[in-house]
């Protein structure tokens, strides 16, 4: 579940390296956008390849992945059902190759990652799992190098266009925070969304997201300071050039921002707690 805005984060990448092959899921929608991205990644033909998020279970967009073979695991970035939906069925088409993600809930045949590390068993393909919590709690974004040439898979965690959701509860804007100022780091490094198109810079596209979630604080400061006393009331002020109908999803970040800020909202249209 991706993000309600549909501007650009950074310049888009002009290409993909040649070992990266992205099939979309057939599940557009506002917090979707042209839907899941499936990326699949092979170090060089006839090797096995590495399938980052599934996606929905879409028997056509599965028998895609399947089609793509010989694949030899399977990679979740977190755990929202548009992109893990088709997990399980896709286990079953591959003949039961592991299905690796940081919940063991949606874990299958694997074994849940520990934090951050270094080699997942991919032929041609060195993997960094970097544990980057805050649109869920379970979050991961996979660094890939083939050959000296690095791409970053985000998942959520950074989108081809817009910003994503804090979702709140699961999701903690200070832990979201900690994981940009983790993915800035990576300069010039192209960045395969859960969602939109590739970028061409991991460290412009976290320094983007940075300052957005800067200014929405500030934003959501003022809503406080001039009179805003439940969620539902800052969100009006805050996201009001948001579609009404995505102020649900806005209300998961604005709940999450009143945490960072040392508040408390209980409820709906319960009155903030003082700071």
């Amino acid at each position: 579940m991706g993000g309600h805005v549909t501007g650009a984060v950074t310049a888009l990448a002009s290409e993909l390296p040649d070992w990266v092959t992205l099939l979309r899921a057939p599940n557009p929608g506002p917090m979707t956008l042209d839907g899941t991205n499936t990326w699949l990644l092979r170090a060089r033909p006839g090797e096995p390849a590495v399938v980052v998020d599934p996606g929905p279970a879409d028997e056509a967009h599965l028998a895609a992945i399947v089609a793509q073979g010989p694949i030899g695991s399977v990679l979740i970035t977190h755990g929202h059902p548009d992109h893990t939906e088709g997990s399980a069925r896709l286990h079953e088409l591959l003949g039961g190759v592991d299905v690796v993600a940081a919940d063991p809930a949606h874990t299958i045949g694997g074994t849940p990652p520990a934090g951050s590390g270094r080699d997942l068993g991919v032929p041609g393909l060195s993997i960094d799992l970097l544990a980057t919590p805050g649109h869920t709690a379970d979050s991961l974004c996979f660094l890939v190098e083939r050959d000296g040439q690095r791409v970053v898979l985000t998942g959520d965690t950074i989108l081809g266009r817009g910003t994503t959701v804090v979702a709140h509860p699961d999701g903690h804007l200070g832990d979201y925070l900690n994981s940009l100022e983790l993915l800035s780091a990576y300069r010039g490094v192209p960045v395969l969304p859960g969602h939109g198109p590739a970028l061409a810079d991991c460290g412009a596209a976290a320094d983007s997201y940075l300052a957005h979630r800067r200014a929405r604080l500030e934003q959501v400061r003022t809503a406080l300071a001039t009179g805003a006393r439940t969620a539902a009331e800052v969100v009006a002020i805050v996201y009001a050039d948001v579609d009404r109908s995505l102020w649900w999803a806005a209300e998961w970040s604005v709940r999450a921002q009143l945490e960072y800020l040392g508040r408390e909202s209980d409820g709906g249209d319960a009155r903030l707690g003082p700071a």
